[in-house]
């Protein structure tokens, strides 16, 4: 790919963010009664008595936070300001520690339980905000977060990180994170964004740590890197190079299917935790497995640069092309072109935000849920912005992108 083209696809990823993805949730999820409103449909009529996710609220964190970082906009940092106050003030639960996994409209508690998997995305959004003004009270909160999380959710036994638990800490029967997935009592999906907060929060000691947070600096690596280990090691089908999705208390595997969109992810953010580590050779074995991650992952990329959603464990498939696993194809090849020398990946990359630009960018703002399969329509069942629909893999997809296709131009 020449320089003239690099620039351009540059540019068309930075406009995404700064003019499509970032102005509308500033203009219409921005709830006056605080916070961010929880939901609009994908016919984008906003459901303002809808309950506010755990889950949306850090991602909306972490996204101005780190598009701040990218861009100096101060109302970004406004944006992510306004979501740390109301995480703090009305999600972390202050009686038992932790945070709540989701709030009435109002903002009182609504689902009390503690899913791991939700504090690790406050501990992500936290560390950025850390990162891109410096609160120590924001970086207090999120070593108290994983503090949490190393106490109630770490298994020291048999290693790995339960799901959940009910607000008190105490056994909770049901364990999913959403009716998608198995009652399993452990998840790759909750490995990788416990080791997603564990990293970020790292990286944000390692950059600038006050002297009082000094002594936890090893703590906090020890855990990432112990996590990083277990996904080469256990998480890993040394068979299929997929990732497998569950297992219970003694990691035995549970069915599930194949992830496309979690292989490639993965592939990413496992190399990114070995850099921030910065151990040599732990990175190069990690570099070693996440090119068989990725390669397995690219197993669902499509001719056209999309990429489908999974592969079920009879062995159909769903060919639905979901916008989060469309965002990570994109940065997946780019790093591979990146760290893995594979040049040819830049052009895969710019083929597959193609495919996100005609047919999941709405003009009218933000990324559409996906395109069904079945007639290649947009899907508008599921939600526009919401629960489980955030300015997260699109938004992060372009600041990583841009940032990654800055070391290619000369």
């Amino acid at each position: 790919m020449n320089q003239e083209t690099i620039k351009i696809f540059r540019q068309e990823l930075l406009d995404n963010l700064t003019q499509n993805i970032l102005p509308y949730w500033l203009e219409k999820m921005t709830d006056p009664r605080g916070g961010f409103y929880g939901r609009r449909d994908g016919d984008d009529r906003l459901d303002a008595d809808a309950p506010k996710g755990a889950i949306l609220n850090a991602r909306i964190l972490w996204s101005f936070s780190a598009a701040y970082l990218a861009t100096g906009n101060p109302d970004y940092l406004a944006a992510a300001t306004r979501a740390r106050d109301y995480i703090v003030s009305h999600f972390i639960d202050s009686d038992f520690g932790g945070a709540y996994w989701s709030l009435n409209a109002d903002g009182t508690p609504l689902d009390t339980k503690k899913q791991f998997y939700a504090i690790a995305f406050i501990i992500y959004g936290l560390s950025e905000y850390y990162r891109a003004c410096s609160d120590e009270e924001s970086l207090r909160i999120a070593v108290g977060l994983f503090d949490a999380i190393e106490k109630h959710s770490r298994d020291r036994l048999k290693n790995g990180y339960i799901e959940a638990t009910a607000r008190d800490w105490q056994p909770i029967a049901d364990m999913r994170l959403s009716d998608h997935d198995a009652n399993a009592s452990k998840t790759m999906n909750t490995h990788l964004h416990i080791l997603e907060g564990y990293t970020n929060l790292l990286r944000a000691l390692k950059e600038k740590c006050p002297a009082s947070f000094e002594s936890r600096v090893p703590d906090v690596e020890e855990a990432t890197a112990n996590l990083l280990e277990i996904f080469l090691d256990r998480i890993e089908n040394p068979a299929t190079r997929h990732l497998t999705l569950f297992f219970d208390d003694d990691w035995n595997e549970q069915p599930g299917a194949e992830s496309y969109g979690h292989d490639i992810e993965a592939s990413w953010l496992l190399l990114e935790t070995a850099h921030v580590i910065g151990d040599q050779a732990l990175t190069a074995k990690t570099l070693d497995h996440t090119f068989h991650i990725a390669s397995a992952g690219l197993q669902g990329r499509c001719v056209d640069g999309s990429m489908v959603y999974e592969r079920h464990p009879a062995g159909n498939y769903d060919n639905d092309k979901h916008w989060w696993v469309q965002a990570e194809n994109v940065i997946g090849q780019l790093w591979l072109a990146q760290f893995h020398g594979m040049p040819e990946q830049l052009e895969r990359a710019r083929q597959s935000w193609r495919y996100i630009a005609d047919n999941l960018v709405d003009p009218a703002g933000e990324w559409h849920w996906s395109r069904r399969a079945a007639d290649g329509s947009v899907n508008r069942s599921d939600d526009k912005a919401g629960f489980w629909k955030c300015p997260y893999h699109n938004s992060r997809m372009c600041i990583e992108a841009v940032r990654t296709l800055d070391s290619f131009i000369d």
